[in-house]
């Protein structure tokens, strides 16, 4: 750990940055998968399915950024290489072999999904162990994941809701 004026003990800017680095590396491989998408999607929905996986994945590198940053500010090492990535993320890897938009919406949705409940867990973890700010970045980082879920599963139509077919 770098010196910092910080006031949180080492112990605890210790364990913020470890659950940090633990999804700077998920962060950076959705954002991974996410470009993987918007570069391979096909179908009749191209041009919209194509331009929100872009918009998400937008906003999932500056959640990278955000949580690099925490783990600097708080004296610690962002590791955020590829490499690193590769082999800490826990995100199941992403399928290189589809191509239709309901089926990398289904495997988007899933890796968002992932990553959303393990930021959940994170703000439970980062309030217990006294670092109340890192927690509410989690937090934030929760809410905006939810809300791209629900964007991406817009994308497909509703299935077995009576109310949505009429019956």
């Amino acid at each position: 750990m770098q010196f910092t004026h910080n006031t949180l003990s080492e112990n605890v800017r210790a364990q913020s940055v470890e659950v940090l680095n633990k999804h700077l590396a998920a962060a950076i491989d959705l954002h991974g998968q996410l470009k993987q998408a918007h570069w391979n999607v096909r179908g009749p929905g191209f041009i919209a399915v194509h331009q929100l996986f872009d918009t998400v994945a937008e906003q999932v590198e500056a959640y990278s950024d955000q949580l690099a940053e925490r783990a600097g500010g708080l004296g610690g090492t962002a590791h955020g290489t590829v490499q690193i990535s590769a082999k800490r993320s826990f995100l199941v890897p992403y399928d290189l072999g589809i191509a239709s938009a309901d089926e990398h919406v289904f495997a988007v949705s899933s890796a968002l999904a992932a990553f959303g409940q393990s930021t959940r867990e994170a703000i439970g973890l980062a309030a217990a162990f006294g670092d109340v700010d890192t927690a509410d970045l989690f937090t934030e980082v929760s809410r905006g994941i939810d809300q791209h879920l629900w964007f991406v599963e817009s994308q497909l139509a509703p299935k077995g809701d009576a109310r949505a077919t009429g019956k």
